[in-house]
């Protein structure tokens, strides 16, 4: 059962790093849950100290990972059809054959939202996008920063308990 969890839980700690670009995953949460299975293996010692704190860290991303690209393109003169674009261009674009697709997506999503919510405007649409796309840069890149320190907790933790 514990060769079980360990896979399961490393494989979630790498599914959410994928989750930090593609909004379809929570990936700190996915993370999260990879390092909760490690704790549920019988070699492993409970640590809830570690637990807690790698949850509050979760939930802050969580929240900050829903206002940052709002702020971005709120700041840079933006609409919730900027938001909704820069969303729906990521997954779009994650789908096209295309290298780092789903970052082209996200700004032209948001664009092409903006230029839906006032067609006259293009370079407030520009402007906006930009904002929206900055705002999903510095969100994913904050996301990918804790799901790459989950990840060394993760091997730091099973190194210790596994390999003796």
């Amino acid at each position: 059962m514990d060769t079980i969890l360990l896979i399961l839980g490393f494989v979630c700690v790498i599914v959410g790093i994928f989750g930090s670009f593609l909004p379809v995953l929570p990936g700190p949460i996915v993370s999260w849950i990879g390092l909760l299975l490690l704790y549920f293996t019988e070699k492993v010692a409970m640590n809830y100290w570690i637990l807690g704190i790698s949850l509050f860290v979760v939930v802050i991303i969580s929240i900050l990972d829903y206002t940052i690209p709002a702020k971005g393109t709120r700041k840079f003169g933006g609409s919730s059809y900027g938001i909704w674009g820069t969303n729906i261009g990521m997954l779009v674009g994650f789908f096209v054959p295309i290298p780092f697709g789903f970052v082209i997506g996200a700004f032209v999503g948001a664009f092409v939202g903006e230029l839906i919510y006032n067609s006259q405007d293009k370079n407030r649409a520009l402007k906006a996008a930009t904002g929206s796309f900055l705002g999903f840069l510095a969100s994913s890149f904050m996301k990918l920063v804790v799901c790459l320190g989950f990840v060394a907790l993760y091997v730091v933790i099973a190194f210790r308990n596994f390999v003796s």
